[in-house]
């Protein structure tokens, strides 16, 4: 496995160059957004860690970027800024996990982990190339989303939320499953971004529509359904 770190900080790059390495990883470095969108055309990764603060252009922009371009290589970003709108961000902009430093090596490892083997899990399913329910259609290769053939926009983190939602139809999910299984680890209690998500989810999949599909069982978890 072949692992892009951006990183300004050089005391951070030492660090996770030789705790990556260690675990049996190749490792590259970049210090800028720059140097990383070169090394990227010249090697395949199969994962990339980006912090949030990079001189010149942004870890969120360059998140977005690497996602247009190459959407199937998972994203972890590591940084400093921790709050809910941050994270939020750094979803929206194509990250698979969040890391706040500072970091235990050990959590960014099962993070690691569970990235992979969540995108391996979801490349797997592009062998269905289409899921619908109800009026809706979803494409894995192409990522587009519609609904009585009217687009939906969706990022793409909104956009996994829709594939496990559409890959578990009608069946009652709680927080801590759909937490585990499209951002790779336990709910935690103390934030509600799994709320805010779905609420993202549910006005454009739902609004303008008299059949609502995403609902909220209060103290159970979501579903996907067509009833009531």
């Amino acid at each position: 496995m072949r692992v892009l770190v951006v990183e300004d900080n050089e005391r951070v790059c030492a660090v996770l160059q030789k705790g990556l390495k260690s675990q049996d990883y190749q490792v590259n470095i970049a210090i800028d957004a720059e140097s990383a969108l070169k090394q990227i055309k010249l090697l395949d990764y199969d994962l990339l860690i980006i912090d949030i603060m990079l001189p010149r252009m942004s870890g969120i922009e360059l998140s977005k970027r690497m996602k247009s371009t190459y959407p199937k290589i998972p994203i972890i970003m590591l940084t400093a800024l921790g709050q809910i709108d941050e994270k939020i961000a750094g979803f929206d902009a194509g990250a698979d996990d969040y890391m706040v430093k500072p970091f235990d090596l050990r959590e960014l490892y099962a993070r690691i982990a569970a990235v992979l083997k969540r995108n391996k899990e979801f490349g797997s399913w592009d062998n269905n190339e289409s899921l619908n329910y109800d009026s809706l259609t979803l494409n894995l290769r192409s990522k587009n989303v519609s609904r009585d053939h009217i687009d939906i926009k969706l990022t793409p983190k909104e956009f996994d939320l829709l594939v496990f939602f559409m890959r578990h139809q009608e069946t009652l999910l709680s927080r801590d499953e759909i937490a585990r299984n499209v951002w790779g680890k336990n709910f935690d209690t103390g934030t509600n971004y799994i709320d805010v998500y779905i609420n993202y989810l549910r006005k454009k999949v739902d609004k303008g529509f008299i059949t609502k599909l995403i609902h909220n069982k209060s103290g159970h978890g979501f579903i996907l359904s067509n009833k009531e």
